[in-house]
């Protein structure tokens, strides 16, 4: 006998298509709405059906420049990206070891994750504007004078805006890494160095093509987490905006549907990482299957 549905399945199930509705329904709608006619306006019903508003978009809309921020979002999320995976792995390997302060250090990379961000993007530019101070007052008697008296201040895209991305970047992924390290059999390692690798040699050959996929996840975070970041680069950027102070600006000041079209090339943006990271780990663990199969029947 086959039974029916519950009312309850029926009830969970309309409150969880409500929740994706009221999670994804927002931004469907503005990808919807960016595709309006030149008349088009802000608000459904739509007017047209055209490719109006990106075309302006390329063209430039007057108020700021979309294109040299969208750059600028970019490079920086790229450098976050190599800067985060390199120092999450490096630091992943060093606490597979036990050593002094381990826990202080560990509590301190992740305390990030708990300040509030606006906090942690004040205190960034506080830090930065009391070196500038000090170069003002200080470095001047240093035989460079003319230097310090031309110092404009040391906050950029680059110095203060990298160090606001990878308090956000860097702690996810040291989790990561402590999640991947955690169920690695360390006898792989083992039968590496009893073959004569050196530790780099089990490292390259070794841990790094296990980890590898997970590696990718890692630079797939901090691009999209830099990518997005908006509170952390409010006060922290420097003299120049990147793409999502840019957005959030323009939400005060644009009246027509050329905003949503630069929300749906940023999405865009974002879904293309995330599928190419997702393609690249997809073919890494067919590689190691692969490989693991091939080693099981002996073939070398």
């Amino acid at each position: 006998m086959r039974e029916g549905r519950s009312k309850a399945f029926y009830l969970l199930a309309t409150f969880f298509a409500g929740y994706v509705l009221f999670l994804y329904g927002p931004m469907i709608a503005i990808f919807i709405l960016s595709f309006q006619g030149p008349e088009g306006g802000l608000t459904f019903p739509m007017n047209g059906l055209s490719l109006h508003w990106f075309y302006k978009l390329f063209a430039g809309t007057g108020i700021v420049d979309i294109g040299s921020a969208f750059v600028r979002s970019l490079k920086l999320g790229l450098v976050v990206t190599v800067v985060t995976v390199v120092l999450s792995v490096a630091a992943g390997m060093a606490f597979r070891k036990t050593f002094r302060g381990s826990a202080v250090l560990f509590y301190t990379a992740i305390a990030s994750l708990i300040v509030p961000s606006i906090i942690t993007s004040l205190g960034i530019a506080l830090e930065f504007r009391l070196i500038d101070d000090f170069i003002h007052k200080h470095v001047s008697g240093w035989g460079v004078g003319a230097w310090a008296s031309d110092w404009q201040t040391g906050m950029g895209l680059f110095t203060s805006g990298l160090g606001a991305h990878l308090s956000w970047t860097l702690p996810f992924g040291l989790l990561i890494m402590f999640a991947i390290f955690n169920r690695f059999d360390h006898r792989l390692e083992e039968a590496a160095r009893d073959l004569g690798a050196t530790p780099s040699q089990t490292f390259r050959h070794v841990v790094l093509p296990i980890i590898l996929p997970s590696v990718v996840g890692i630079g797939l975070f901090g691009f999209t987490l830099s990518w997005d970041e908006l509170a952390r680069s409010s006060q922290a950027i420097g003299a120049v905006n990147t793409l999502p102070l840019e957005l959030q600006g323009l939400t005060t000041t644009v009246t027509k549907p050329d905003i949503y079209a630069l929300g749906t090339l940023t999405s865009a943006v974002s879904f293309l990482v995330i599928f190419v990271a997702l393609g690249v780990i997809l073919i890494l663990r067919k590689r190691q299957a692969r490989h693991g199969s091939d080693a099981h029947a002996g073939i070398p």
